[in-house]
């Protein structure tokens, strides 16, 4: 009986001999890649079931010392692979954020060519040699998708903005990846005001967990107030025609993130009534006056998104139609 006992331990011991290696290898990879979790979970229920025999038939010797020590073994395999996952994740967040700098950097280079803009008076001109060099304390525009196309600087002109205005939208930007967008590509501008239009990219997110968009939104807003506590906040909707489901629930979570942080909050669903050359008259009148005062985050994007309601996305819908 002794020898059955002898030869299920050294049985054990060469089950379990490759696992040390396993965690050696896997630590010095730094990646989750080619790991099975579920296989891990399978061998622990294994020595699991082993330890629960040993128990029920009141076998207590070396060899469920033996049960134990693998079973920590193979748990030192599983604390690998989540300090591995996260690793992964930080990689691919790091991948996301170049990718989203490559879009800005190109975005950046052809958002102000070739502006028609339905409501102007005048033809925008670009002075040549204009410094391409960023100022503090700015307006920032920071959204997504169509919003990578809106011409601030241009418009800003058009509409006598006191105020130097950027926009650092990217395509691709969500909840999940703005806060390292944010750190790297904006708080270093130190923004005096900022309008924030994100959710597009995060529907499903918003639907099956809208607890975490609260949480990445109120995230954010408190990274923007750790830079400047005085800094203007306006969240912007989604504009929501169609009247569909998925957008409907990020807006009212966007609307209540807006009441509870004191921020101001647009919606776009306004936008068709909007009139910017309405607006730029009465800019006109009060400069002809001698007023100069700061114009309020809601005008701003009602120009900005009137613009991109009333022209870039009927050329949008153009394109797509010719196409």
């Amino acid at each position: 009986m002794e020898f059955g006992h002898l030869f299920e331990a050294l049985m054990l011991v060469c089950f379990g001999f490759s696992w040390p290696l396993n965690v050696i290898k896997a630590y010095k990879a730094r990646t989750a890649k080619g790991t099975s979790l579920a296989f891990i979970f399978l061998i622990i229920t294994g020595y699991l079931a082993g330890i629960t025999a040993k128990f029920i038939n009141h076998q207590f010797n070396y060899v469920l010392a033996v049960y134990f020590l693998n079973l920590a073994i193979v748990m030192m395999n599983v604390l690998v692979y989540i300090r591995n996952k996260g690793l992964d994740k930080k990689a691919a967040a790091k991948n996301q954020i170049q990718i989203i700098k490559t879009n800005t950097a190109s975005i950046g280079n052809t958002q102000e060519e070739n502006m028609n803009y339905t409501y102007s008076l005048d033809e925008f001109i670009n002075p040549k040699g204009q410094s391409n060099r960023e100022e503090k304390n700015a307006v920032i525009l920071l959204g997504n998708g169509l919003d990578t196309k809106i011409p601030v600087q241009s418009l800003g002109k058009e509409f006598k903005f006191n105020f130097k205005i950027y926009n650092k939208s990217c395509e691709k930007l969500s909840s999940e990846n703005v806060k390292e967008y944010f750190s790297e590509a904006i708080a270093p501008l130190a923004p005096e005001g900022i309008m924030i239009h994100l959710g597009e990219n995060d529907l499903n997110l918003c639907m099956n967990n809208s607890a975490l968009f609260d949480t990445k939104y109120f995230e954010l807003i408190q990274q923007i107030k750790s830079i400047n506590k005085k800094c203007r906040i306006a969240l912007i909707s989604l504009a929501n025609p169609q009247n569909n489901k998925a957008i409907s629930l990020v807006n009212r979570h966007i609307k209540a993130i807006a009441d509870s942080e004191k921020c101001s909050y647009v919606n776009l669903d306004n936008a068709h009534l909007w009139n910017p050359a309405a607006t730029k008259a009465a800019v006109e009148f009060a400069h002809s006056m001698g007023l100069n005062t700061r114009k309020p985050l809601n005008d701003v994007a009602e120009i900005l998104y009137s613009y991109e309601f009333n022209v870039l996305a009927e050329d949008t819908s153009t394109t797509n139609l010719v196409g």
